[in-house]
């Protein structure tokens, strides 16, 4: 579905939310790999440590809900290399919340990071891959954006509305030469998720979504998902009526 991609050495690469959890694992594995990375969050110093002053990699520290400073980084991305191969969208927000809980603030913080910028993002940036011919566009969305679930009220709608946008882009670039890759994240050990007050199943850590992403660009397909012996679960869950469905949740959640 995608051109896969097995052969890291000189791929440029810009990872966007790798200042730590997935997208820091994801640029240090690339950067073992051969790649050009650059790496982009609002800490400059953990994005400088995370280079450790290599050549290969450069750091654009900018908040990702800055339309003007998003351009401008990716104004000298493009001049510096003359192209992108591949995006990675990892910045995100968390907040576990009950139906009770919502709050407008918390809903426009997640809606804005979660959402809102990387549509944003890839708006700035479409023409330019599509003028260069080639190129990749990477969402780490969540399974949480399957179905609806407990303690998701806010989180869940705004990665269900990312997956059905990287679905969308997939469907009018790849005929245009664009690969699109969706990547659904089970449960991994990241500041965010260490919010959680409850047990979560196949937990499994950043250095471990990394090589699973890595895998998953090598394949070529639409959407990377995992670890699979969660994640097939849930998918198995999306294709259940409603009935049963929100029987099963109350039963293994105990909410």
């Amino acid at each position: 579905m995608n051109t896969p991609i097995r052969d890291w050495a000189g791929q440029r690469v810009w990872i966007i939310g790798a200042s730590s959890g997935i997208g820091a694992a994801l640029a240090a594995a690339l950067l073992q790999r051969g790649a050009l990375a650059a790496v982009s969050a609002r800490r400059a110093d953990a994005l400088h440590a995370l280079a450790d002053g290599r050549k290969d990699a450069r750091v654009l520290a900018f908040d990702f809900n800055d339309d003007t400073a998003f351009a401008a980084a990716s104004d000298s991305l493009f001049k510096v290399w003359g192209g992108i191969d591949l995006v990675v969208f990892c910045a995100g927000a968390y907040a576990p919340m009950r139906a009770w809980q919502l709050d407008a603030d918390d809903i426009d913080r997640l809606l804005a990071i979660n959402l809102r910028a990387p549509m944003a993002a890839a708006a700035r940036l479409i023409p330019q891959l599509l003028k260069q011919g080639s190129g990749a566009l990477a969402f780490v969305s969540s399974v949480a954006g399957y179905r609806g679930l407990p303690k998701a009220a806010a989180y869940g709608p705004t990665k269900a509305a990312l997956i059905n946008f990287a679905e969308t882009l997939y469907l009018d670039l790849a005929p245009r030469g664009l690969s699109v890759y969706l990547i659904n994240p089970g449960f991994v050990a990241t500041p965010m998720t260490a919010a959680n007050d409850f047990e979560m199943p196949a937990l499994i850590s950043p250095q471990q979504a990394a090589e699973e992403i890595i895998a998953g660009f090598g394949r070529g397909g639409f959407e990377i998902h995992f670890p699979r012996r969660f994640t097939l679960w849930l998918k198995l869950l999306r294709l259940l009526p409603y009935g049963i469905y929100f029987a099963l949740v109350r039963r293994f959640t105990r909410l």
